[in-house]
């Protein structure tokens, strides 16, 4: 099992030993010194990068096409009917129009304007994700060359909305981070001391030993502004040369806001290239950017400094007032204001067209280099083709880890679990105590065993559909970026869960009514009837695990469980006699671990007793054997092997198909 020892945490003391500061707020990286100004150790050389040209020319997004109502088929289009009656096919809007421009080495670009102009649009253009519903045309270059999912190992995104496990604490998140997409070349002792420097120098040291939280489910953690630096420095840790970043200082305040810019400036200081987009940057943090991109109704309105950019305007008649943040009069200027569209739209045309017809433009799209054929570096090394730097093994411990830590303190999974099992257990034994062989006993043992069937069926599912809708964007997040393989996060879930949550809790609440009711009295009786009730347990979670990665959400997961669920429970064998059902509808009985189990535990019972009291002078039939107990439901002792079979293959089969259908979820868009 694997534990918190598995990597030697720096804890916060150890990480806070060293009291001076950073003097200039730098992570270490290819400058040729550290953040105390110290030369370079031998293990900085695991941080060097090549410096890398991003350049995109005519790049054009727009959205998939419609129809107003109703899609027609392709066979009445062929056969000639008309559009009106099937709904007018809707043309897609572009939301960038011809969009050229670069980002260079050791500089720091803000990509600005008002809402809805397409800088979020523009920036997952060019970092190659989240183009899902969209059709893009346009080259986009690294250094002269198209690298596709190579983009995900060479740079770094800092998305807006900050997703963690929340279970976990900072160093424990960064750790994870460091394991699975850092070279692995690097060794793990400069992997932590990678962790200590980003966390002190994104001051993170005071809640390093703090776990992260999760107000919406009501788990206290840091705060806020801490959660914004550590999603800040999870993507800082490997060094990129090039880096994304989606509003970075939403949710920070005014200070903390200019201390991340801050540290965006020193890392591009060092031959990095950073493009961010930022909503209304207070004049201060407005200055620290290097260029701006100014975007206006889906076209570049201007690239360059800062300077530039107010000259440019006031040649155009939109002159920035003194005293007056050059950010906020550039987006005004650019805005489309509510009761003035056709006005302020005319204005966006003259300004973007200014910009297309200026000698700057004509110097960005000649500084675009052209497209290379020949080899670029390590960019076309065979080994670099994979997208994940951590091999399969590393990949696996590494979430196999973080699992167990999030799950270990995770308080629906252990204290309310147990105590639920605890209590149920105990209500049943009490319920049906010392229950003997004889024909009442018949209905009150087989009636405890199936709901005992039914109770871990329900519990385990409903707990099983959670997982996924919960974890699903963290997952694809992580994915995409090239941390892990689909399969090692679901191995890691399926081997974490499995020792306490279903072997241990399955045999606890089998041990406590067996002994109590007084069923079969021989410890082998027992022992398969543990074997039983754990298979059972682990086949309506692997159930579970397909409904949730089914679904998008846990209300959704949750609303289509009962009925599911339901056709199983009449098939089981105790409302209907299994020779009853039709044989159209039998299959169901064979995809079903209520039949399994139920015929499993009821052979296990009765399967050796030959003798079973009657009343006297009893005018109803009675039942003198197992045998004949086992009859009365259609079951048959020969096929008790079959059943263990049974349970064992639906166990697999359901998380493949749940494994499937998350791969399929999971899968890259082209």
């Amino acid at each position: 099992m694997p534990s918190s020892d598995v990597i030697p945490l720096l804890s916060n003391n150890e990480i806070v030993s060293n009291n001076e500061k950073p003097t200039n707020g730098n992570i270490i990286g290819g400058s040729g010194k550290n953040h105390y100004g110290a030369a370079k150790s031998a293990e900085s050389s695991y941080y060097e990068f090549t410096p890398v040209l991003l350049s995109w020319e005519n790049v054009v997004v727009r959205g998939a096409a419609k129809r107003k109502s109703g899609e027609k088929s392709s066979w009445l289009r062929r056969n000639g009917k008309k559009d009106v009656e099937y709904g007018e096919l809707v043309e897609s809007k572009e939301i960038l129009r011809s969009v050229t421009g670069i980002a260079e080495p050791g500089t720091l670009t803000a990509i600005m304007g008002a809402s809805g102009a397409g800088k979020t649009t523009l920036l997952n253009t060019l970092n190659l994700r989240s183009r899902e519903g969209l059709e893009v045309s346009g080259s986009i270059l690294v250094n002269g060359r198209p690298i596709g999912h190579q983009m995900a190992r060479l740079s770094a995104y800092v998305q807006q909305d900050d997703l963690f496990l929340s279970n976990l604490t900072v160093t424990e998140h960064l750790t994870f981070q460091a394991w699975v997409r850092m070279d692995k070349e690097i060794p793990m002792k400069s992997r932590l001391r990678r962790v200590s420097d980003v966390i002190r120098a994104l001051g993170l040291s005071k809640c390093a030993d703090t776990v992260i939280g999760n107000p919406d489910r009501g788990i206290k953690g840091i705060s806020g502004g801490e959660r914004k630096r550590l999603s800040f420095a999870s993507e800082v840790l490997t060094n990129p040369a090039l880096m994304f970043c989606d509003e970075p200082t939403s949710g920070l305040d005014s200070y903390m806001a200019q201390n991340v810019v801050s540290t965006l400036r020193d890392l591009a200081s060092e031959g990095r290239t950073i493009l961010s987009t930022i909503h209304q940057p207070s004049s201060e943090v407005f200055a620290m950017f290097d260029r701006i991109l100014l975007i206006a109704e889906g076209r570049t309105a201007f690239i360059g400094t800062t300077k530039e950019a107010q000259s440019f305007f006031a040649d155009l008649g939109y002159t920035c007032p003194k005293n007056y943040n050059p950010a906020d009069f550039f987006i005004q200027t650019l805005a489309i204001v509510p009761g003035e569209e056709a006005e302020c739209k005319q204005k966006v045309e003259a300004v973007t067209d200014a910009y297309d017809a200026s000698a700057k433009a004509r110097k960005i799209r000649e500084k675009i280099p052209p497209t290379m054929c020949d080899t670029l570096l390590a960019l076309d090394d065979e080994e670099e083709k994979s997208p994940y730097k951590a091999s399969w093994w590393e990949q696996f411990k590494a979430c196999t880890w973080r699992a167990f830590l999030n799950n270990r303190r995770e308080p629906l999974m252990t204290t309310v679990r147990f105590t639920q099992t605890l209590l149920i257990a105990l209500i049943l034994g009490l319920v049906f105590l010392h229950q003997h062989v004889n024909q009442e006993g018949i209905q009150n043992i087989n009636g405890f065993l199936f709901i005992l069937i039914t109770n871990s069926a329900f519990s385990n599912t409903f707990a099983a559909v959670q997982i996924f809708p919960l974890e699903m964007a963290l997952i694809k997040r992580e994915h995409f970026n090239g941390m892990y393989r689909v399969d090692t996060v679901f191995l890691s879930k399926v081997i974490v869960e499995l020792p306490f949550q279903y072997i241990f809790l399955p045999t606890i609440f089998m041990t406590i009514p067996y002994w109590l009711i007084g069923l079969y009295p021989y410890f082998a009786n027992y022992v398969v009837a543990c074997v039983i009730t754990i298979l059972l347990t682990n086949a309506a979670v692997s159930f579970g695990y397909l409904l949730s990665a089914l679904s998008g959400t846990v209300p959704i997961a949750l609303a289509i469980t009962p009925p599911l669920l339901l056709p199983f429970m009449l098939f089981g064998g105790l409302f209907i006699n299994l020779s009853d059902i039709p044989l159209y509808l039998r299959w169901v009985s064979r995809l079903s671990w209520f039949s399994y189990s139920f015929e499993a535990l009821l052979i296990n019972q009765w399967g050796e007793i030959d003798n079973i009291g009657c009343p006297p002078n009893g005018t109803v039939s009675c039942i003198r054997t197992g045998d004949m107990v086992l009859e009365s439901y259609s079951f048959k002792a020969s096929d008790y092997a079959t059943d263990f079979i049974g349970l064992v293959c639906l166990i697999v089969g359901y998380r493949l198909l749940s494994f499937f259908v998350l791969l399929f979820r999971c899968r890259r868009k082209k």
